[in-house]
């Protein structure tokens, strides 16, 4: 038997049990029992799209060291799930440990010689103290977490003021929560003392951070952001944030005198309908959006097609999941960059926002509002399920109240009687507003908003070629000349969309690396991992597209520059190469795309791999 690991606040806790079993709340409960140690934990949820009954796992990293990404592998595996045991018990490292149900005896057959077993008569001690089969198993899933705060020194206080401040609402529940939780701990205090080398010690590493789903974050962004009108339709992982919208805005958006709600929320009958009505309130001034994944993605393209032709403003937050078709539904990915970049048939192009965690996601959420109005076209927020529907520990939000939406060239009636912002070049056409004419050089025309003005300012919204003035055109020069405009506006985009962030090495570095979204976690601590090899590397992190002229210049500085994703076809160095005219030659993919998120460890070993370093390290060894 090789000997057990010894960790303090640093190891990973995986939970395997049966979806609809009542775990998620008792997985939940423990990790943020080590929150309130002061510990930094990064919790992740890998379950079913079915209801009740396929497996179901729940991974807590504990990382004093601040990580917050999956490190891969498994430190102490709770195994209540007999369906997975085989796959469960092949992932602990060597020198884990493994709790599970002794009530049942197994062979050794079933057991590995380097994982050191913990047993604990669970189904005995729930059958002996309760009759009701429901209550049998929701309360042995509180005596499993009593038992851990005992094997791993967590305050067994922290969790009894947990089970009260979740059942403040049902005191009749607090007691016998309480009973079982003392069950667990007494049992593994009296029986399994010293048997796992595992432990967490209070520390003050937490900070003020906040432990937040990105759902819940990008529904209180839209409400910042300003949104007044949400349509959506209900698809894995995206109705929790629709979900989060309605809850913030009943809170936010109701007026205090006459209690009327200041907000429209329309639960459509699929897909198409719910981008109808988003355009149609962009169209008509609100700021508006919609929250879908893939499949309603692709359900929306000839929508996206006519807010980008005839310029409306709308925000779209697509909850990345695995593709293609229904796919894995209740996995992430980062598969909708090439689907969401060049949304509808033509020649199309949109701005994507790639936020790495949820405090990102509520700014850019917000930010996203602003840019679609601003540049008066689709944006895409490029979430995946990873961010959207785990709790990530991160900043705080932070809000200016005296910030200002930008609202863009919105022409008023005053502008309208004066004249103002009007074709003054007799060559091009009267000299009038002329809805898609590019006055100030920008490509970014101005617009009215129904009603402004009883007799100026009106003009025809259509999906068909017309000229600067919205009259119907089917002249080639025309449709072209308005095409070249759009392909200019996107260029504006380049600088109002947010900046990538670079960050240079310690040391000279011979490569770069550049990524984006929720593999930014995983990647700073293999940054960090490969340092310690000896390995530099400057990096750059996307926060959108169109690409700035800086990404360019970071990817030339470099003979190859590594490129982190999570799909199979690596679709951002696609829209990297196609976009920046860059050889593909210069990039090496790294790609995750299991469903799963992607691990510190798969990246350190992929690079260290292509730099050879793994095989010189043996080759000293040897």
């Amino acid at each position: 038997m090789s000997k057990g690991i010894q960790a303090v606040n640093d190891f990973v806790v995986k939970f395997a049990n049966v979806n609809g079993s009542g775990s998620a709340s008792a997985n939940e409960m423990f990790a943020r029992s080590i929150l309130r140690m002061g510990v930094p934990v990064a919790s992740r949820n890998i379950f079913p799209s079915n209801i009740q009954g396929l497996p179901t796992w729940y991974e807590v990293r504990v990382s004093g060291h601040g990580w917050l990404g999956r490190r891969g592998g498994v430190d102490l595996m709770v195994a209540m799930n007999p369906q997975t045991w085989d796959k469960d018990i092949a992932s602990i490292d060597p020198g884990g440990y493994l709790f599970f149900d002794s009530s049942k005896p197994l062979p050794a057959s079933k057991f590995r010689e380097d994982v050191h077993v913990i047993g604990m008569p669970l189904t005995e001690i729930c059958n002996r103290t309760y009759k009701d089969p429901r209550q049998r198993q929701l309360f042995k899933n509180i005596i499993y977490v009593g038992a851990l705060s005992g094997l791993l020194d967590i305050d067994i206080k922290i969790f009894e003021q947990l089970i009260g401040e979740q059942y403040k609402s049902k005191e009749a529940l607090i007691a016998p929560n309480h009973q079982a939780l003392h069950m667990g701990h007494d049992y593994a205090t009296q029986h399994l003392s010293g048997l796992c080398g595992l432990s967490v010690q209070k520390a003050d590493a937490v900070g003020n951070r906040i432990f937040v789903n990105g759902n819940d974050a990008a529904g209180l962004g839209a409400v910042y952001g300003g949104a007044t009108v949400c349509a959506w339709y209900p698809i894995t992982p995206s109705t929790s944030l629709a979900e989060s919208f309605m809850k913030y805005c009943r809170k936010l958006r109701v007026d205090p005198v006459t209690k009327k709600n200041k907000f429209a929320i329309i639960q459509a009958e699929d897909e198409i309908s719910a981008i109808g009505a988003v355009i149609g309130a962009g169209w008509n001034g609100a700021r508006s959006f919609t929250a879908t994944s893939g499949p309603g993605i692709s359900l929306m393209q000839e929508f996206f097609g006519l807010a980008y032709f005839a310029e409306i403003p709308a925000v779209i937050v697509d909850v990345q999941r695995g593709g293609p078709s229904t796919g894995m539904p209740t996995r992430t990915q980062q598969s909708d960059i090439l689907l969401c970049a060049y949304a509808s048939h033509g020649d199309t192009k949109h701005v994507l926002l790639f936020p790495e965690d949820p405090t990102e996601l509520f700014e850019q959420t917000a930010i996203a509002f602003d840019l679609a109005e601003r540049l008066q076209t689709p944006v895409f927020v490029m979430e995946d399920l990873d961010i959207g529907m785990n709790d990530w520990l991160c900043k705080p939000f932070a809000w200016d109240d005296s910030r200002q939406y930008d609202r863009g060239k919105v022409i008023t009636a005053e502008d309208l009687e004066a004249g103002n912002h009007f074709n003054k070049d007799p060559k091009l056409g009267p000299l009038t507003f002329g809805r898609y004419l590019d006055v100030d050089g920008d490509a970014i025309p101005y617009r009215t908003l129904p009603g402004t003005h009883p007799t100026k300012g009106s003009y025809f919204t259509r999906g068909t070629s017309r000229d600067r003035f919205a009259k119907y055109s089917e002249e080639g020069t025309v449709y072209a000349d308005n095409m070249q405009r759009l392909l200019r506006k996107f260029e504006t985009a380049k600088s109002i969309v947010p900046a990538p962030i670079r960050r240079k090495a310690k040391e000279q570095a011979q490569y770069g690396v550049i990524y984006y979204g929720s593999t930014s976690p995983a990647m700073d601590e293999a940054l960090a991992a490969l340092e310690d090899k000896g390995v530099h590397l400057d990096t750059l992190r996307l926060r959108a597209f169109p690409f700035s002229d800086e990404v360019v210049d970071f990817i030339n500085a470099y003979d190859q520059v590594f490129l982190i994703e999570q799909n199979r076809d690596a679709q951002m160095r696609t829209l990297l190469v196609n976009e920046c005219a860059i050889d593909p030659a210069r990039f090496i993919s790294i790609l995750n795309y299991d469903g799963t998120p992607i691990t510190a460890r798969f990246i350190t070993k992929v690079i260290a791999d292509r730099l050879n370093l793994n095989a010189s390290a043996k080759e000293a060894a040897e």
